[in-house]
């Protein structure tokens, strides 16, 4: 099986057990935020651990266009937004990248006024921005739509206000405690996102001066200050890098060392690898995942907001499933289309029967090398995931989505004796 090498792909052989170390990156999903918190203040903000992605070179090329400096050495960035533009934002870059939406915020409250494009980002459902529009209304803000562009306007400045989230939202969380620090008085935020993402961005913003209250609860108090200061931050590790790389350890019957994870952060789903007769321990150096090959069982898991179990490890969990014994019942509650990646799972091999939101997976003896695609980040690691067990050659068409959110992934895969590489 071939491809044309002007396709890039990644190109997978299975049937090697994974066994080494991998050394997990910084949090995508936090560093993205941290960087647009940079917009807060005119001093330097030094955040280490950044992992390096697509994204976060995107998103730094988005705030260059709203007037941030970055000096990059390694995985350490140093951002400073000495002089703030909040309407030069290229539409271009906003369409390919949904964390945009966090610009929001920080440009409002810092500025008083933003034009920004609708964000982009992975097509795996409907993700609305009403909660945030609504809560920086509540703060003060007037907004307007035109021709594809939100603005938001508070002439008077920001001041504090009570917000009730009717469901719970991360980027909505992040957007409005951001804002809430630079405004008047105090405010409320009820059923809020408690991911550890959000309260990575919490200690950040505290360390530069903010004062937030309620970190890891459903409700946050944030007492607004005229101004934040410089503060150097560092990223914490990804748990959704940690837990792809804790499925694959366990459905190639492997061995491997994830060392810097923090398991603290993954109790759900480290709770269902164990339930699928996985071995993981607990050392000083990070996480262990151990698995006799075959021995996986298959148990059920509903997608939840944190503490329950991430909706970005669903796939990868699925592609697991389709080698344990007997059956999973698999259910997305948080996007109404990220189970896409089923269709691909199944020119693999895989046995999945999708009921609506639900995918009812029967695990098989072998799967088989295909050329598969996917539309996002986590859909295109569960096909990675798959072709790492299945007989044969596997391509993976379209890795920029691998690119956007896994460090490494090829390189890091190869130290662990996978034999996978990219082509074209």
């Amino acid at each position: 099986m071939t491809l044309p090498l002007h396709e890039p792909a990644i190109r997978i052989i299975g049937g090697q057990r994974l066994s080494g170390r991998i050394a997990i990156s910084g949090a995508k999903n936090a560093a993205l935020k941290l960087m647009a918190a940079s917009l807060l203040t005119d001093q330097p903000l030094i955040l280490d651990n950044v992992p390096q992605l697509l994204d976060t070179v995107t998103m730094a090329e988005l705030l260059s266009h709203h007037g941030v400096t970055l000096n990059q050495q390694g995985n350490q960035w140093t951002m400073q937004a000495t002089n703030v533009a909040p309407t030069d934002t290229c539409f271009d870059l906003v369409r390919t990248i949904r964390a945009s939406i966090v610009l929001l915020g920080p440009l409002l409250a810092r500025c008083g006024y933003v034009r920004l494009p609708f964000p982009g980002g992975d097509a795996i459902g409907n993700r609305k921005i009403d909660y945030h529009l609504h809560g920086l209304q509540l703060l003060g803000a007037q907004v307007q739509f035109d021709d594809g562009f939100i603005m938001a306007e508070a002439p008077n400045g920001l001041h504090g206000a009570t917000m009730h989230f009717p469901n719970v939202t991360v980027t909505g969380t992040e957007n409005l405690l951001m804002a809430a620090c630079l405004a008047k008085g105090t405010s409320v935020l009820h059923n809020v996102a408690r991911e550890p993402e959000v309260g990575d961005l919490i200690a950040c913003l505290n360390n530069m001066g903010a004062r937030i209250e309620g970190a890891g609860s459903e409700t946050l108090v944030i007492h607004g200050v005229d101004r934040l200061q410089g503060a150097t931050h560092r990223v914490i590790p990804d748990r959704v890098e940690t837990g792809t790389y804790a499925f694959a350890a366990a459905m190639t019957g492997g061995d491997l060392l994830l060392t810097g994870a923090n398991p603290d952060h993954l109790h759900s789903e480290l709770a269902s690898l164990r339930a699928a007769g996985a071995n993981v321990s607990i050392g000083a150096e990070g996480l262990r995942v151990t698995a006799a090959d075959q021995a996986l069982q298959g148990v059920d898991i509903i997608t939840d907001p944190y503490p329950g179990f991430a909706t970005d490890m669903q796939a990868q969990f699925m592609a697991m499933m389709t080698r344990a014994k007997g059956a999973s019942l698999i259910t997305e509650t948080i996007y109404e289309n990220r189970l896409r990646h089923v269709p691909e799972l199944q020119k693999l091999g895989a046995n999945i029967t999708v009921h609506g939101q639900s995918a009812l997976v029967r695990g098989v003896d072998q799967l088989h090398g295909a050329v598969v695609s996917a539309t996002d980040i986590r859909a295109s690691v569960s096909l990675v995931l798959a072709g790492l067990v299945a007989e044969g050659e596997t391509w993976v068409q379209k890795p920029y989505h691998l690119d956007r959110g896994y460090e490494g992934l090829v390189e890091k895969l190869q130290s662990c004796h996978a034999t996978i590489e990219r082509v074209g």
